[in-house]
């Protein structure tokens, strides 16, 4: 099968490899801290001292840590590709760009990036929140919180990952955990519409099930090869 467009979801495995830790890793992202406490809109409206100081930690965090194999395997592949390609990400960290990725989404939100909750004005925001900033667009007082999609709240432009799933020629999830929805189901949507589809994964997620093939080893080692491979195809 001849594949010119790409759709690639990449989960918290391709950035644990850069230093920053998982919500479904060893011990959590906080110690302490369910994700029930810091990730819904429940928590927010319930105590957002707390949520504020877990977004800003992990917002201090992300300036510790930099892009690494994979993630620049994934740009490489961004910038040679000819086809159609979109990076799907569930990560809400900047790595993919700082890595130099052009055609990427991020379904569920950014760590650098305030939502005022009264307007819904966007903008860039890399210090800390927890003083509860007010909206430079509407005015409104104490109304920004973090841009990140909280569970129970719809992901970002699932139109545009829905069309571009209904071209692809190939799926390939990178490092999720396939128990998140609705990013775990995308690869039944891609087998729907006829695409091919790989998982690249250090351990079997629960959805492997579903993938025509499973390569199994770290993010930093099989993304990489992968590429070479894709790319290789190109100027056989």
């Amino acid at each position: 099968m001849e594949v010119r467009n790409i759709v690639i979801l990449t989960g918290a495995g391709l950035s644990a490899e850069s230093g920053l830790a998982t919500f479904r890793g060893p011990g959590g992202l906080w110690e302490g801290h369910r994700v029930e406490d810091v990730c819904t809109p429940e928590a927010l409206a319930r105590d957002p001292e707390t949520v504020h100081r877990f977004y800003d930690a992990r917002r201090a965090a992300l300036a510790t840590v930099e892009p690494n194999a994979a993630h620049r395997a994934l740009a490489r592949l961004d910038a040679e590709w000819p086809g159609g390609l979109l990076i799907v990400t569930q990560n809400v960290d900047d790595l993919h760009e700082r890595a130099g990725a052009k055609r990427i989404l991020h379904m569920h939100g950014a760590l650098l990036s305030a939502l005022c909750a009264a307007c819904g004005d966007r903008q860039a925001w890399s210090g800390p929140m927890g003083h509860r900033p007010g909206c430079g667009a509407c005015e409104a007082a104490d109304s920004l919180r973090p841009d990140i999609v909280f569970f129970g709240e719809m992901p970002y432009e699932m139109e545009r990952i829905e069309a571009a799933l209904a071209e692809a020629d190939l799926f390939v999830s990178i490092g999720t955990s396939g128990a998140v929805y609705p990013a775990a189901g995308f690869v039944q949507t891609a087998r729907h519409y006829g695409a091919e589809t790989l998982e690249l994964n250090l351990e079997p997620s629960a959805g492997s099930y579903f993938f025509a093939e499973s390569r199994l080893g770290r993010a930093t080692e099989i993304v990489p090869e992968w590429v070479e491979e894709m790319l290789g195809q190109q100027g056989a």
